[in-house]
C-alpha cells in the first residue's frame, strides 16, 4: 500500500514538473501571440487592399495611385456594375471554375488515398518499387513539350474539361503525405483483425480506413482545392474555347489584354467606347476579390483537420 501511495505521489510529481517546463511565460505568451496576429494580419491585408481598390474612382487611381483609404468622394461600384454587365461570361467563367475544382477535388483525393494506403501496406510486394516511381517526379520532369504531345496528340484531351482536371490530379507530395499518415496512423491490427473477419481490401478501405483518415482528407483535399481554384495554365496551354476558360484564366487574359471583355460587346457600344469607359485598374481589382472570396471562405471549415493533417508523422514528445 505504500508503496502504491509512493508512486501515485512520484507520478504527481512528474506531472507537475512536466506541466511547470511546458508552461508559456505570459511574457513570451504575449509576443507569440503578437506576432501570430501579425501574421494573420499580413494574409488579411491583401485582400482588403484589392477590395479597396476595385471601389476606388478609376480617375483617383490614375492621378494619385492606389491608396489604403477611401472617402464618400473617391468611393465608386463602377466596377462591379461592369462586371455585372458582363455577368454572362463571368458566370460562365466562374461555372467551369466550380466544377473543375469540385471534380477534380473529389477524383484527386480518391486517387491519392487509394495510392498512399497501397504503398503503406508492407506486405505489398511491389511497394519500393512504386514508392520509387512515385518519387521520381518530385525531382524531375518530362518537359512541357513532351506533355503537350501526350495530351493533346496521344491522349486527346486539349479543349475539353478533361484537360483542366487529369493532369492535376495527383501529385507525388500528396501521395507521400498520404502514406506517411496512413502508416503512422492506421495499426496493422486493426487491417489483420478485418481480414480474418472475411473483409475485402474495397471493404477495409472505405469502411475502417478512410472514416479514421479525415485530418489527410482533408489536408488533400484543401492542397487540391487551391490547386484547381488558382490554375490558369493549363487554360492557357490547352483551352481554345472561351466557354471552357476558367475564372482564373479569364482574369490572366484581361491582366494581358484589356480588350478580352470587348468580345461580348452590350448595349451597342462599340470595342473603343468599351475600352474608354471601363473601369481599367478597378475591374481587374474587383475581378481578384471575386476569384480570392470563395476559396478562402473554405478554408476555416477545414483548418482544425487541415493541421492535424500537416502535422502527420511529426514526432511524439
Amino acid at each position: 500500500m505504500a508503496e502504491m501511495t509512493h508512486k501515485r505521489r512520484s507520478e504527481k510529481t512528474e506531472n507537475e514538473n512536466g506541466s511547470r517546463l511546458n508552461r508559456i511565460k505570459p511574457v513570451t505568451n504575449f509576443f507569440f501571440n503578437l506576432l501570430f496576429t501579425l501574421l494573420a494580419l499580413s494574409c488579411l491585408l491583401p485582400i482588403v487592399f484589392i477590395f479597396i481598390i476595385s471601389i476606388t474612382d478609376e480617375n483617383v487611381i490614375r492621378t494619385q495611385g492606389y491608396q489604403f483609404y477611401v472617402t464618400a468622394q473617391t468611393i465608386s461600384t463602377k466596377a462591379y456594375e461592369y462586371l455585372w454587365t458582363q455577368r454572362a461570361t463571368i458566370w460562365n467563367a466562374m461555372w467551369v471554375s466550380i466544377k473543375v475544382t469540385v471534380i477534380g477535388t473529389a477524383l484527386g483525393v480518391m486517387l491519392t488515398t487509394l495510392m498512399g494506403y497501397v504503398l503503406s501496406r508492407k506486405e505489398y510486394k511491389l511497394k519500393k518499387f512504386y514508392t520509387m516511381l512515385i518519387f521520381i517526379p518530385m525531382i524531375f520532369s518530362g518537359g512541357l513539350a513532351a506533355s503537350y504531345v501526350v495530351n493533346t496528340q496521344i491522349l486527346h484531351l486539349g479543349n475539353t474539361l478533361a484537360i483542366l482536371i487529369l493532369p492535376l490530379a495527383v501529385s507525388s507530395f500528396n501521395v507521400i503525405i498520404a502514406r506517411t499518415f496512413f502508416q503512422t496512423t492506421i495499426p496493422d491490427s486493426v487491417i489483420e483483425s478485418a481480414k480474418l473477419d472475411g473483409a475485402s481490401q474495397w471493404s477495409i478501405f472505405f469502411r475502417i480506413v478512410l472514416p479514421i483518415s479525415k485530418p489527410v482528407l482533408a489536408t488533400i483535399a484543401l492542397f487540391l482545392a487551391f490547386g484547381y481554384w488558382n490554375d490558369w495554365y493549363q487554360s492557357m496551354l490547352y483551352i481554345k474555347d472561351q466557354d471552357l476558360q476558367s475564372l482564373q484564366a479569364m482574369l490572366n487574359s484581361m491582366q494581358k489584354n484589356l480588350e478580352y471583355l470587348t468580345k461580348n460587346p452590350t448595349a451597342g457600344l462599340t470595342s473603343t467606347d468599351m475600352i474608354r469607359l471601363m473601369p481599367q485598374e478597378s475591374v481587374r481589382m474587383a475581378i481578384a476579390f471575386v476569384v480570392a472570396v470563395p476559396i478562402a471562405c473554405v478554408y476555416p471549415f477545414f483548418q482544425k483537420y487541415f493541421i492535424s493533417g500537416l502535422t502527420v508523422g511529426a514526432v511524439k514528445g
